[in-house]
């Protein structure tokens, strides 16, 4: 019986040790993200076609930030006036 106590707190250190070991690596290697990205993502109409050049909307939205890309590209959102929502992002920021 001592031994399944031994075993059991054994488990549990074990347990929150690594636990606490991912808590620490995951905040020290956290990638840090251009907020604008998130805003343009939820700006796009969200088909993912690839009719802008990129293979979906998220590398769309990744290329205007960080790559400068035309905000003109997608097609599907011309008529939704995505241009100019997106435009308007960049430039608050």
């Amino acid at each position: 019986m001592q031994v399944l106590i031994y075993s059991v707190i054994l488990l549990g250190v074990m347990g929150f040790a690594a636990g606490l070991g991912l808590s620490i690596a995951a905040k020290k290697f956290e990638v840090k993200e251009d907020p604008r990205v998130e805003e343009i993502i939820k700006v796009l109409p969200g088909a993912n076609c690839g009719m802008c050049g990129y293979p979906g909307c998220s590398a769309y939205a990744h290329a205007i930030v960080e790559k400068g890309a035309s905000p003109d590209l997608c097609v599907p959102g011309k008529k939704a006036g995505v241009s100019d929502k997106i435009k308007s992002i960049m430039k608050e920021k």
